[in-house]
């Protein structure tokens, strides 16, 4: 799945509108390869704001998209060209586009190694690499303004991917469900992303396993803090309650990792059935997809 940048500049605030066109072609691109994006600005955040900003924050509704106006961040993301028309119309000013990470066809986990930090991010990945015994397969790299490198890898559809910094290894970040990526092409205040020499014409590549159980959430012990009590159990219920299409799956299977980690995932399943149930699955996809849970969360010896 080769997305080329074909256009970089040094001064990438020069034509702001021959920007934001670039920036739609590149994100229209992106989108028929089946992979969500919004328009971002050239702070590399989404560029609408959210609709819901002035409200009292007590009061302010927990809307992803609901509402039918833009402003929801990642939310917002789509592959639909008309969509994506309508989200860079109402943001003339967006000099690039992010790509929404954990969403099918791709889910998309990023590893965003940082060279800002000062730290050998690339050197640290190499030392996991080593000493969980996986290799980075060959994959899109994406260069930052910075140097720092993107690296795309996609996840099984069943497992979510949290967003982290510092967690894996100092300087190292990843990008998985509820984040995004900048994608290649965009142009920001300090620079162009653009696709490393060689890796253009390649899919992203399916992450290791090894690597991919270091990206979710440690175990935690069963019965620490609220793991064993009730209202963390309801707290879980509710997160799936709160899905809006396209993360129902996700959030599920997170709400069923962190109640089997805590040890409450048997009690909990059928609880977990019927939130899923409301958002929109059916019963056997949202115990199938609590399986899946239960498999990741007891690992083999």
């Amino acid at each position: 799945m080769a997305i080329p940048d074909r256009h970089s500049t040094r001064h990438p605030d020069r034509h702001p509108r021959q920007a934001g066109t670039l920036a739609l072609a590149h994100a229209l691109s992106a989108a028929e390869r089946g992979l969500a994006v919004i328009p971002l600005s050239r702070t590399k955040l989404p560029a609408l704001r959210s609709p819901h900003r002035d409200a009292p924050a007590p009061a302010r509704p927990p809307c992803h998209g609901e509402c039918g106006r833009f402003g929801h961040g990642v939310y917002d993301a789509s592959t639909d060209p008309a969509r994506i028309r309508e989200l860079f119309a109402a943001a003339p000013w967006a000099t690039g586009y992010g790509i929404a990470c954990g969403l099918p066809p791709h889910h998309l986990i990023g590893v965003d190694l940082d060279t800002k930090s000062g730290t050998d991010s690339t050197g640290a990945l190499r030392a996991l690499a080593l000493r969980h015994l996986f290799t980075v397969p060959p994959t899109i790299v994406v260069i930052t303004p910075s140097g720092g490198r993107h690296l795309w890898l996609t996840g099984p559809p069943d497992v979510v991917v949290p967003n982290s910094a510092g967690r894996l290894a100092p300087g190292i970040d990843i990008r998985g469900a509820g984040g995004y990526l900048v994608g290649p092409g965009s142009r920001t205040a300090h620079g162009v992303y653009t696709t490393a020499p060689g890796t253009a014409h390649l899919a992203p590549a399916p992450c290791p396993r090894a690597l991919l159980r270091l990206l979710l959430p440690p175990p935690r012990t069963p019965g620490a803090g609220a793991g064993a009590g009730g209202a963390h159990g309801r707290g879980l219920v509710q997160f799936v309650l709160a899905a809006h299409e396209g993360q129902r799956n996700t959030r599920l299977f997170w709400a069923a990792c962190r109640a089997y980690e805590d040890g409450i995932g048997e009690a909990l399943a059928d609880a977990l059935v019927a939130a899923a149930i409301r958002t929109g699955l059916t019963d056997r996809e949202a115990r199938s997809t609590i399986a899946s849970a239960a498999r990741m969360a007891r690992p083999t010896a």
